[in-house]
């Protein structure tokens, strides 16, 4: 049962409970019957409060400590003050304001007071407050642990929302990775063949051929892909690209017909794997984005590898084409997350000479932005031949997923 259908049915419990009262007083220690008529009345008002939550606290508690104040009069009826308990756990429990609650819990623990000072009759003042307070106290405690109980369980609802929300974002950058930039590839593949067909069909063959590799290539990671996410623990067999690949890269956008040139400094191999695959990912939409919009200028990819950073610069000399109207430039988008994911800044934009992208990333474990790195040790994930430092989040990452 949720605290809210708790607190529900608690609700309609205490009018029952104060008739009860008013039976017990009337029958343990009787008095003049109109004294027993005006219990009554505070009773009835418990049950208008419980039927109209909008009754306010204080009217409640105005009723309540009257009739009781004044039917305890002639010292008969003790049990009527178990109806000023009730009023103490009501406000505690359920008023929304701690004024009102301070101020009528204070009432309920001065009617002892005042019945014993006007009246001096044999009433135990002190065990009558405690026998207020401490009920109240124990009603607020459980009322804040359902208030802190409630928010939590907003807290975990808005935390699973961003999570679904980061997953979609997540898979469609995956999908943006693998399906468009293999069917980008096929499609200047096929589209050279088919300017050339006529004129030269065996350089059409040796296009059309680059495209068949491209497409079973895509579609190979692409099942990867599908395979991690519909078989948890079972992984691909399809290694994971890094910067030993961009000779690959770049020969297969020289085939394409783009004039790209590779240019390194230091080892690639000693890049870290979660690093290399981001700026593989992000050389991978740099030379597609010049092969679309900067297709007859000279396209250098350099990486320099240092002992704190690892730099990745595509460079595109010469005549830039506009982009289509209406494009969502996600691919800018996804190259700032692949950056992000691993603690680096990417900068790209037009510049003197035509268009360059820049992509500096720390050696040093930086953390990046955890939000980002899903995608990342996803894809490491799928290779075998990865194996993370020990104490890395890639490490734990990879072991949840393998």
């Amino acid at each position: 049962m949720s605290g809210a259908a708790e607190r529900d049915l608690l609700r309609g419990v205490v009018p029952v409970v104060a008739a009860a009262v008013v039976v017990l007083a009337a029958v343990t220690d009787p008095s003049d019957p109109r004294w027993v008529v005006l219990l009554g009345a505070a009773a009835a008002l418990f049950a208008v409060w419980a039927l109209w939550p909008a009754l306010p606290t204080l009217v409640l508690a105005a009723g309540v400590v009257t009739a009781v104040v004044l039917a305890k009069g002639d010292g008969a009826l003790d049990p009527a003050l178990f109806l000023v308990v009730l009023l103490a756990m009501v406000a505690a429990g359920w008023e929304r304001s701690r004024w009102v609650v301070l101020l009528t819990v204070t009432a309920a623990l001065a009617v002892p007071v005042v019945v014993e000072l006007r009246y001096a009759g044999d009433t135990d003042v002190g065990i009558w407050m405690i026998g207020i307070g401490l009920p109240a106290l124990m009603c607020w405690y459980y009322r804040r642990q359902e208030e802190l109980r409630s928010q939590l369980e907003e807290a975990r609802r808005q935390l699973l929302e961003r999570s679904v929300a980061e997953e979609r974002q997540r898979i469609a950058r995956d999908v943006h990775d693998l399906v468009g930039h293999g069917l980008a590839a096929v499609l200047l593949q096929v589209s050279g063949a088919r300017h050339v067909l006529r004129r030269d069909p065996d350089e059409a063959e040796v296009a059309l051929r680059a495209a068949e590799d491209a497409g079973r290539r895509s579609l190979g990671e692409l099942r990867s892909t599908v395979a991690l996410l519909r078989a948890e623990g079972e992984s691909a067999v399809s290694p994971v690209p890094g910067l030993h690949q961009l000779p690959r890269l770049v020969d297969e956008a020289r085939g394409s017909g783009l004039d790209a040139e590779l240019r390194t400094d230091g080892e690639l191999d000693h890049v870290d794997p979660m690093v290399g695959l981001a700026l593989y990912r992000v050389a991978q939409e740099a030379l597609l984005n010049a092969a679309r919009h900067a297709p007859h200028a000279r396209t250098v990819v350099s990486t320099m590898v240092g002992e704190d950073r690892v730099e990745l610069c595509v460079r595109s000399r010469g005549s830039l084409a506009p982009a289509p109207a209406g494009r969502a430039g996600y691919g800018l988008v996804g190259m700032r997350e692949r950056a992000a994911a691993v603690g680096g800044e990417l900068h790209a934009g037009p510049d003197a000479q035509g268009w360059t992208v820049r992509c500096v990333v720390p050696t040093r474990e930086s953390g990046g932005d955890e939000r980002q790195r899903g995608a990342v040790v996803t894809e490491l994930a799928r290779s075998p031949s990865y194996t993370a430092p020990p104490g890395t989040a890639a490490t734990s990452a990879g072991e949840e997923l393998s």
